[in-house]
């Protein structure tokens, strides 16, 4: 028998909206006792004191990038699934932008494969690993997948990753996936209004020099999807959500029952576009950082329900590709090992938020999103959670991540908050790429 029992944590858990100081047993990986204190336990247990910690849910990551395959310079499944686990996330959906991208059940056939080889392997222990198909072939919004054989083949759910322009082509998508009941991600954005735009349009951009990408971009998209919903009824999740405008668009569309949720990143929470006078290629993202208005719609948003979840969009690049000028670096940021350390000390710590909204964000809605049923803290349920201390300082440096990109705009600066243990569902079987 494994026990091992932590004393006087800060227990989380969304699901039943428990905030409360417990001890919490967890018995060969299972969670069998929450008490006030818990008196008798056997002499083989382990005893930790967790005063000042949190213990919640294991966080959810809706959407990430994987070098796996092709470019496993920037990160292996290996590297990827520790630096989650180093971060709190005990599920993980991956993008399907990887080379050869995942459009076909030949090439879901072989990531399953390695899966579940039995020659090369991942601890027990391990986040679970979840795939996003294409809605297109080559992710290049032109013709349609096997959607049904993806489907039936084990897909999380569809999406390009990437803006489909061609709405005629988005009706007939949502019409084909209706039946098939898998989460459906939508990323709105119109390239010709961009126009090569890769910060967001406004004083700021215009300050600094840098090409602006208008508002419009986003919101405009938004609104024509929204129309195309309407008429399908199918359901469709709004990625990267990074406007004000976007988030009032949303609002009206959700009250007026239209069977929509939605996501935007973690650094759209934290920073914006006043962040980017160092021109630090690092906050080189897509869509860009929105302006301060912006910031604080999407945190507001968040809070009140109106965006569902926070994704990371993990976004592995090597040294030598984000060393360039901002405008021609490629768009993106590691995430994972840092997001919730920097939103509890952003977001909590200052008092906005209340822990439980920030747990929501991060893993029951993501999880949601996902037609999954989200983690909990209760008695009974297998330990999928993960151990937060709020006040342990480290610095990030390349040595104390597990991810094999450092791509970060904290690259070198001392953060406040540190996971101290993930703990995941021990019967799901993990493998290293």
């Amino acid at each position: 028998m494994n026990s091992k029992l932590l004393q006087q944590v800060r227990l989380l858990d969304p699901v039943s909206g428990i905030d409360q100081v417990a001890d919490v047993l967890i018995t060969d990986g299972v969670i069998t006792a929450v008490e006030t204190q818990i008196k008798e336990i056997s002499g083989d247990t382990v005893v930790q004191d967790c005063q000042g910690h949190i213990l919640g849910p294991g966080l959810v990551d809706l959407y990430s990038h994987s070098g796996t395959p092709g470019n496993e310079q920037r990160e292996t499944w290996s590297s990827l699934l520790a630096a989650a686990a180093n971060g709190g996330f005990t599920r993980l959906a991956i993008l399907p932008d990887t080379n050869p991208p995942l459009d076909n059940s030949a090439v879901l056939a072989q990531r399953q494969e390695l899966q579940n080889s039995p020659y090369i392997s991942l601890p027990p222990s391990s986040p679970q690993l979840y795939h996003w198909g294409a809605f297109t072939i080559g992710l290049e919004g032109q013709q349609m997948t096997e959607l049904a054989e993806l489907a039936l083949g084990g897909v999380v759910g569809f999406t390009d990753e990437r803006p489909l322009c061609n709405l005629g082509l988005v009706r007939r998508l949502l019409e084909y996936l209706q039946p098939l009941g898998k989460p459906v991600a939508l990323w709105a954005c119109d390239p010709k209004l961009v126009n090569g735009g890769v910060m967001r349009e406004g004083i700021q951009s215009i300050g600094l020099g840098v090409p602006g990408n208008p508002a419009i971009a986003e919101s405009s998209a938004i609104a024509a999807l929204l129309e195309v919903v309407a008429t399908t009824g199918t359901p469709v999740h709004l990625m990267r959500i990074s406007t004000s405008r976007a988030v009032q668009l949303i609002e009206s569309a959700k009250a007026a029952g239209l069977p929509v949720t939605a996501s935007t990143t973690w650094m759209h929470l934290l920073l914006n576009t006043e962040d980017l006078r160092s021109y630090n290629s690092n906050l080189r993202l897509e869509p860009p950082l929105g302006n301060p208005v912006d910031q604080a719609a999407l945190i507001r948003g968040v809070r009140e329900g109106i965006i569902d979840a926070i994704a990371i969009d993990h976004a592995p690049y090597t040294y030598e590709e984000k060393t360039v000028a901002f405008a021609e670096a490629p768009p993106g940021v590691i995430g994972l090992e840092l997001a919730l350390p920097l939103l509890w000390h952003t977001l909590v710590e200052t008092g906005d938020w209340s822990a439980l909204e920030l747990w929501k964000s991060l893993s029951t809605n993501p999880a949601i999103c996902l037609h999954q049923d989200p983690p909990s803290t209760a008695p009974g349920q297998s330990a999928e959670l993960v151990l937060f201390n709020p006040q342990s300082p480290w610095i990030v440096h390349q040595k104390n991540l597990k991810s094999l990109s450092s791509n970060t705009p904290w690259l070198g600066q001392e953060l406040i908050g540190r996971v101290v243990q993930t703990w995941c569902p021990e019967n799901r079987k993990k493998y290293e790429l």
